[in-house]
């Protein structure tokens, strides 16, 4: 029969109690090993039957190794690329710093320089004042340097050149006026067949040359009667040909006498002046040495 009054084991302060008070365990702790027989996990111990190699009991499962491979690869394929790149970096910097030998500049031709334009060779022209004229007072255009590129070709072994005759006036040293040729002669060119012509002479006033002639007692287009100053000069004239504006010959100083009043005259309104024209016998026998009769 048991006591009464026997104390339970365990209970504090009473003997047969385990002192210090174990801490409660975990209903999924592993219980205590056998002596001799080492735990799950020591080292040593075989894993239980159909556990891979690394298990654990009651643990996750080890990570796939598949992640490993992967990362091996890029870090494989990082280097690839980057011994590409610096390959292709090394490469062009290498090629900048070769040597090399300059080629030698191609030697360009230069062109055949232009013949200069003659009397005879009245087709080719340069000059940039060249105008195409449309009636025959457009060739005193080649006395202020200009040129006619319809007109005829100038030749000088031929006695069929045609010609006209221009001149300027004190007053107006710019304009050229049209003068008259001796209509019998072979040079004589009407001024509907201004193309034929191949020739122009340009006489021009000697500056400081004019003389009172006569004093003209006119009556003027309203009917006012006026004195007019009759003015003696002289002149120079130079060939040209029409077509290309070069010099072929000189005419000489012309005289223009004012020896007697004309029936008809042109005047300065301001200085009552009139300026007497240039000899036409003197004209026309320059152009008979210069082109035949």
């Amino acid at each position: 029969m048991s006591d009464p009054y026997a104390q339970h084991p365990g209970q504090p302060g009473q003997p047969g109690q385990n002192w210090p008070p174990q801490a409660p365990t975990s209903p999924y702790a592993q219980p205590p090993t056998q002596p001799g027989f080492p735990a799950y996990g020591a080292p040593g111990q075989q894993p239980p039957y159909g556990a891979q190699p690394g298990y654990v009991p009651g643990g996750q499962p080890p990570a796939n190794s598949n992640k490993g491979l992967i990362i091996g690869l890029i870090s494989g394929v990082v280097v690839l690329l980057l011994l590409l790149c610096g390959g292709g970096a090394a490469w062009y910097f290498t090629s900048k710093d070769d040597p090399t030998t300059p080629e030698a500049p191609a030697t360009v031709a230069a062109p055949p320089s232009a013949a200069p334009t003659t009397g005879d060779d009245s087709g080719k022209q340069n000059n940039n004042n060249a105008i195409t004229a449309k009636y025959s007072s457009d060739f005193g255009d080649v006395c202020s340097g200009g040129a006619i590129l319809n007109a005829a070709d100038y030749n000088a072994s031929a006695n069929n050149n045609k010609a006209y005759v221009f001149s300027n006036r004190p007053s107006r040293p710019t304009y050229w006026s049209m003068g008259y040729l001796d209509s019998t002669t072979p040079y004589y060119a009407k001024s509907a067949d201004f193309t034929k012509v191949s020739v122009v002479g340009c006489l021009k006033y000697v500056d400081g040359s004019e003389t009172l002639g006569q004093k003209c007692d006119i009556k003027a287009s309203d009917g006012k009667k006026l004195t007019v100053d009759y003015m003696s000069a002289r002149y120079v004239l130079t060939f040209y040909a029409a077509k290309t504006g070069q010099k072929i010959g000189d005419g000489g100083p012309v005289s223009a006498p004012a020896n007697r009043c004309p029936s008809f005259m042109t005047y300065d309104k301001d200085t009552l002046k009139s300026y007497a024209s240039p000899d036409d016998g003197t004209v026309d026998a320059a152009f008979a040495k210069l082109l035949g009769s």
